[in-house]
């Protein structure tokens, strides 16, 4: 008798953030309370650990230097620039998100903060407040996010390695672009100025350095174990340090924050007005561009989430560098890390709503 069994193909489960991530809203939110809390509590230890900085002129932050190579290190060591080599098979979505990313978001959100700060909301703001908020927002979208958006990217099932190349060549253009984009659009929207050297100093201390020391840990210890080793065991016993350093660097963000943030909390509503705005706008132009160039989903969604989320690491570490602390110009960064997770979440699941719009992988011509 003929075999009349059918083979039926498994059921692909949906993706699903692990505790940490699933619940990261929360952990987020008890951190920024924890930090205000020690800002209001212990003002003194605070100033104190606000005071230490690299040494005369850099204006960089110490502890937070040090948590943020913690926590983008092993990130970087994940970037495996050899993989940029095969991205001509599939152009189409890196072309969209560093389209995105470099020629319309810093510019889009430079155009909103000022038409909101010098128009909208100029009523309930003074002249050297709006150039601060201006200046805050311009330095958050300037910067691509780098670690988070591997969060993103796996909660949509995206394509791992498309996504490493996407951020990949996204940190090698922030290292020549940041720096004259930031300036030169503060420059233009504000009349502030942004000092070059303390500029350039964030971008040494926050991109340059990490990327070296994940780039040099990658290539020596794939060669002394292997590639194997190096992804199946050695990367996932970093996520405990990344998340440790994450929260440590949150509590510490809005400790520094907390008079500042107390003190204006409708301030806080109506810079988060325009970082919103900005964040549905970018992922939606990548995403319909994915979408119009038959861009198979695994890569649209991704490129569309790292056309939206921002390196706020990089932004408010840069913020205070440049303005001070309790500048105006940190608090919209800070309000970027408040927008980031729930907002993010929710592009993230129009993504996975949205599915069936983009091809089968094996239908993409992209």
């Amino acid at each position: 008798m003929a075999d009349t069994t059918e083979k039926i193909a498994p059921v692909k489960r949906r993706r699903r953030l692990a505790f940490f991530e699933q619940y990261l809203p929360l952990w987020v939110a008890l951190c920024m309370a924890a930090g205000m809390v020690a800002g209001k509590l212990a003002p003194s230890a605070v100033r104190a650990i606000r005071g230490l900085g690299f040494g005369q002129g850099s204006q960089i932050n110490v502890p937070i230097a040090v948590l943020i190579w913690l926590m983008i290190t092993p990130m970087m060591m994940k970037v495996d620039f050899g993989a940029i080599r095969g991205v001509g098979r599939k152009p189409a979505g890196l072309v969209v998100t560093l389209a995105v990313n470099w020629l319309v978001k810093p510019f889009s959100m430079a155009l909103l903060a000022w038409f909101f700060f010098r128009f909208v909301f100029a009523g309930f703001l003074s002249a050297a407040e709006a150039d601060q908020y201006i200046a805050g927002c311009i330095i958050l979208a300037a910067a691509p996010c780098t670690a988070m958006v591997f969060v993103w990217s796996h909660l949509t099932e995206g394509d791992p390695a498309y996504t490493l190349v996407q951020v990949s060549v996204n940190d090698l253009i922030m290292l020549v672009a940041f720096v004259p984009i930031v300036q030169f659009l503060v420059t233009g929207a504000s009349s502030l100025t942004v000092p070059f050297r303390v500029l350039l100093y964030s971008v040494v201390v926050f991109i340059v350095i990490p990327l070296a020391a994940g780039t040099a840990l990658r290539v020596w210890l794939i060669r002394a174990h292997g590639r194997e080793w190096f992804e199946t065991a050695l990367l996932p016993r970093f996520t405990p340090v990344t998340i440790t350093a994450l929260l440590a660097t949150l509590v510490c963000i809005f400790a520094f924050q907390a008079d500042n943030i107390s003190g204006r909390l409708f301030h806080v509503a109506l810079i988060a007005v325009p970082i919103t705005l900005q964040v549905y706008l970018n992922s939606s132009l990548a995403y319909g561009l994915m979408k119009l160039l038959k861009v198979e989903h695994a890569v649209a969604a991704p490129g569309a989430l790292i056309g939206a989320s921002n390196f706020f690491e990089l932004a408010v570490a840069t913020a205070i560098a440049l303005f001070g602390p309790g500048s105006g110009a940190a608090l919209a960064t800070v309000v970027g890390v408040l927008v980031e997770v729930p907002v993010m979440l929710s592009v993230c699941a129009a993504c996975n709503r949205t599915r069936h719009w983009f091809p089968a992988p094996a239908a993409s011509r992209a």
